[in-house]
């Protein structure tokens, strides 16, 4: 088996309660799409993201009523680090660093004149809140915009690099750096280009990447590219549904890599074909629909397949799985059978056995 790329080597950021950079987890973000000046409809979106695995959340931040909503969110029981996305005010930016955020995002030049980012700088130096240096292609400076007369990824990297400087040159390093585009390969060479020249901490995603469906393919090819390289310490992937999916479709990019320490169970099915005698496609979404009842000690890879043919043979490396049949599968584990299962006890049959696994 191939080796895994080595991960960049990042410097550690704190960010509330967790750490981003380093040896940490690669962790999962969303955003708020509720009115921030709405308490309650802002607390249930944040505590859902938070019960499906989201580990850091963002809520926009525009206008100085939203200090409040965040000073209560930030005195309830959520868990989770809470970042105020800012544009174009330092007043706005200090005002959530006074009212308790976690993590402050700005875009450094379109906060305005040098004074007005140190004073940024400055509170978030003393309160120990790191900024997220956030560019993408529709915030690029217009000189940049006129040197290279579009967006590209060299655009974008010199946008985020001359950002960072910035805060740099006001004795400021605690920082995350984000470089988006709607552009797939745009985004991943930016990315590139940033991680070779600097050892912050990358926010890895596509922005405005669409539906829930397209979405979630153009953010995995972005995304899972630099993972892949090794690149990135903490991801969104945005799409135009409900933070939970980003969420959801954001472990299931790390699940995919074995980057996911949160999921505990690697799940592999086969496409199925013409020798497939059993009903899978339904008896996969069935299995999926209670892995939540799963507890297994360690992760687990675990194959549902159609026949004999993809079962035990072909998926010999899970550490159990089932092979259709008629009527019945066989349950195996590491490419050996342990018992046959009538059609209707496969699903329960295959959660007991991963529950009870043991080496």
């Amino acid at each position: 088996m191939e080796e895994k790329k080595i991960r960049r080597k990042s410097r550690e950021i704190k960010i509330g309660n967790t750490q981003i950079g380093g040896d940490a987890p690669i962790l999962v973000q969303s955003m708020t799409n509720t009115d921030s000046l709405d308490f309650d409809a802002t607390y249930r979106q944040i505590k859902a993201a938070e019960a499906a695995g989201c580990d850091i959340i963002r809520m926009a931040f525009p206008e100085e009523g939203a200090a409040d909503v965040l000073y209560r969110l930030k005195s309830s029981d959520i868990a989770i680090p809470i970042v105020a996305d800012i544009h174009f005010s330092a007043k706005l930016a200090i005002l959530a660093a006074e009212a308790g955020a976690d993590k402050i995002r700005i875009n450094p030049g379109n906060i305005g004149d040098s004074d007005r980012v140190k004073a940024v700088a400055d509170i978030c130096r003393r309160k120990n809140i790191p900024i997220r240096v956030g560019v993408n292609s529709g915030s690029l400076e217009k000189d940049l915009l006129a040197l290279h007369g579009a967006p590209t990824a060299e655009a974008l990297a010199a946008s985020a690099l001359d950002n960072v400087k910035l805060l740099e040159k006001f004795d400021f390093d605690n920082i995350v750096v984000a470089i988006k585009a709607s552009d797939v390969w745009r985004m991943v060479e930016a990315n590139r280009i940033v991680a070779s020249r600097c050892d912050y901490p990358l926010h890895l995603g596509v922005t405005e990447a669409g539906s829930e469906a397209l979405g979630t393919v153009k953010s995995a090819m972005g995304i899972g590219s630099l993972l892949l390289d090794g690149i990135g310490d903490t991801l969104r992937v945005s799409l135009t549904a409900d933070p939970v999916r980003e969420v959801e479709k954001g472990r299931a990019i790390l699940s995919a890599l074995g980057l996911d320490q949160k999921s505990k169970i690697d799940l592999v099915s086969c496409p199925t074909c013409g020798r497939t005698k059993i009903d899978l496609i339904p008896l996969v979404a069935a299995f999926e629909k209670r892995m939540d009842e799963l507890s297994p000690v360690r992760r687990l890879k675990v194959a549902i397949m159609g026949c004999a043919v993809n079962g035990p043979g072909e998926a010999r490396d899970a550490d159990l799985g089932i092979a259709g049949g008629v009527g019945e599968a066989l349950l195996f584990s590491h490419g050996e059978i342990v018992k046959k299962i009538p059609e209707d006890k496969i699903v329960d049959t295959l959660i007991e056995a991963i529950n009870s696994y043991r080496d």
